[in-house]
């Protein structure tokens, strides 16, 4: 039996976040939570919505203590700030970060006894789905705001923990591309990359299936032909990735990922790195360790990255061709493929543990061992 979860509602296209009003309108909504990031608010990103509210007279509080990598310590910030601010839903509006403390907090609040929140780690039992979320991404990458999905930092134990629930997806999502117009090339580049690895990895798990194969391999068409451009600031290339990443959502939070992910949160957690990239760098070297275990279907990413001559090609040069074609993308995006003087050599071992014991690591297309892990950590610091 296969399961599939999305929102109850979304909304693509520029000028989308006009709907925020009209759902909280609609759901009887009266006072809104509104959760962000401080470069947001300092730049006027988070105003376009509030300026929104502003005008419907719809009152609201802000919570903006959240960091790239959010930790315990900000969800444990924002359930105490949800509890004094009398709101009833929230309104996440950023990248995987804000969406992913909005998802904590709302879990929280429903669900109290899990207020620790390392308990919500992997599948928690919880009851009562969270505080209605409207999500507003500002990132074309994580889609966060279609997914059953969190990642929360545990700064004291130096790992990033994967929550996996379905009382956490948001009630709507507000995929406007006018929103993500702001974010610098590097940014753009690194989520990019992120959506990339999510419909490459969840393409390629051992859950995918044929409803999910039929989204990712989509993403990945989209994506491929939109990064660029987005990167150049491109209104097509912005509309491109702003869908293309949340069709790669609908189909991973559906089946999981792999060790790419396995691995890319332990660079986070141990240096801090912004997740897209930690991916990206990861991304051409994990498909070559995977390819033994994929069948068929690099030669279908080869075909949506827009390899031509695939069918006359051998397993061996379509394998290769995929990995190419995804390697040059991240060159062309600026994203370096390398770890050398980012990753410490005393610190491989212990990473490669957590990196295993990640919740990703199992949905893994080829098996792969702690040593197998550290080899490939290793192959990227030369």
């Amino acid at each position: 039996m296969n399961r599939f979860v999305l929102n109850e509602t979304s909304y693509h296209g520029a000028g989308a976040i006009s709907a925020v009003v009209d759902e909280m309108r609609a759901r009887g909504f009266k006072k809104a939570f509104v959760a962000t990031d401080p470069d947001l608010l300092k730049f006027g990103v988070s105003g376009k919505v509030t300026a929104l509210l502003d005008a419907a007279k719809i009152p609201y509080v802000i919570y903006s203590d959240i960091k790239p990598n959010p930790t315990i310590e900000n969800v444990q910030g924002g359930v105490k700030a949800f509890r004094a601010s009398g709101a009833d839903c929230i309104v996440a509006i950023g990248g995987g970060s804000s969406m992913d403390t909005s998802k904590a907090i709302g879990i929280i609040i429903t669900n109290p006894e899990f207020e620790d929140v390392r308990s919500l780690e992997g599948v928690a039992p919880t009851k009562n789905p969270c505080v209605p979320i409207i999500a507003v991404p500002t990132t074309a990458g994580t889609a966060a705001e279609v997914t059953i999905n969190y990642v929360i930092t545990d700064v004291e134990k130096k790992r990033k923990f994967v929550c996996v629930d379905v009382h956490d997806i948001p009630v709507v999502a507000v995929v406007d591309p006018e929103m993500m117009s702001s974010m610098p090339k590097g940014l753009t580049a690194a989520t990019g990359m992120d959506a990339l690895t999510h419909a490459i990895e969840g393409y390629i798990t051992k859950g995918a299936w044929e409803l999910s194969d039929m989204f990712h391999l989509k993403a990945i068409e989209i994506i491929s032909k939109s990064l660029r451009g987005a990167v150049a600031n491109t209104a097509e290339g912005r509309e491109g990735m702003a869908l293309g990443q949340y069709i790669a959502g609908m189909g991973f939070s559906n089946v999981g990922l792999g060790v790419d992910h396995s691995m890319a949160h332990t660079l986070s957690a141990y240096y801090d790195m912004p997740h897209g990239k930690a991916c990206a760098t990861l991304l051409p070297c994990v498909m070559e360790f995977n390819a033994p275990a994929t069948g068929e279907k690099y030669r279908e990413i080869a075909r949506a990255m827009g390899v031509k001559g695939v069918d006359s090609m051998t397993q061996a040069e379509y394998r290769k061709a995929a990995v190419d074609a995804v390697a040059q993308l991240a060159k062309d995006v600026g994203i370096e493929l390398s770890l050398k003087g980012v990753v410490k050599p005393e610190d491989v071992h212990q990473m490669s543990l957590d990196a295993y014991a990640d919740a990703c690591r199992p949905g893994n297309p080829r098996e792969v061992s702690v040593e197998q892990i550290e080899e490939l950590y290793h192959s990227l610091m030369k």
